[in-house]
């Protein structure tokens, strides 16, 4: 039988393929293997956590213990600082971070669950604001954002009334000792960058004061 060399290009062709096919096929294993093994870790928390940010009244919390969807919820932190959880009881959330607060939960679970995993995510964020207040067009609370500053909170508050004393406005600020600061603000000179550094950048809190 006398072979071509146009059967043997179709021959190899064909065998290409093959290879080709098998290593797909084999990909498309892998693929469904990987899937399977991660749907039977599902609940191992993907932990994102953040040192940074302090929890405070009124935000709400995701709170995920793996593989006890009776424990787990969405829970708000109540005026006192706290937050109820089932096994848990009352727990101090405000002043921690969500890393501090998951270990505080997972050593109050330890009782009744074994290795508890848990983890805590800020979902909607209602502690970081600050007021405004007097003769701006929109006096009330605003959400604080990490840039905002004096002139920020003036022109989210819409501008100022008419008669408002640019001269005279000032922050009051609450001290970690319970105190109160009173931090002036003339308006006049900042915007003519005469004392640029009485546009400080504001803090949960505090109130703007527009006479």
């Amino acid at each position: 039988m006398t072979i071509t060399a146009s059967k043997v290009c179709r021959w190899i062709a064909m065998f290409a393929v093959c290879i080709l096919i098998s290593g797909w096929l084999a990909a498309q294993t892998d693929a469904t293997k990987s899937a399977k093994s991660g749907d039977s870790n599902t609940g191992s928390p993907a932990r994102a956590h953040d040192d940074t940010y302090v929890i405070g009244v009124d935000d709400v919390l995701a709170i995920n213990v793996w593989k006890e969807p009776d424990v787990s919820r969405t829970v708000p932190v109540r005026s006192d600082g706290k937050i109820s959880l089932p096994l848990a009881g009352e727990v101090q959330a405000s002043g921690e971070t969500p890393r501090q607060l998951e270990k505080e939960l997972a050593t109050k679970l330890q009782s009744f669950i074994s290795e508890p995993e848990v983890t805590v995510i800020v979902t909607e964020v209602k502690s970081q604001k600050f007021n405004i207040l007097g003769q701006v067009s929109k006096p009330g609370s605003y959400p604080l954002t990490n840039s905002s500053t004096v002139l920020d909170a003036i022109a989210q508050a819409g501008g100022f009334r008419d008669f408002a004393k640019q001269k005279s406005i000032y922050i009051l600020r609450q001290n970690a000792d319970g105190s109160q600061s009173r931090l002036p603000f003339n308006y006049k000179d900042v915007i003519k960058g005469k004392d640029s550094a009485q546009n400080i950048k504001l803090q949960p809190r505090d109130t703007i004061v527009v006479p």
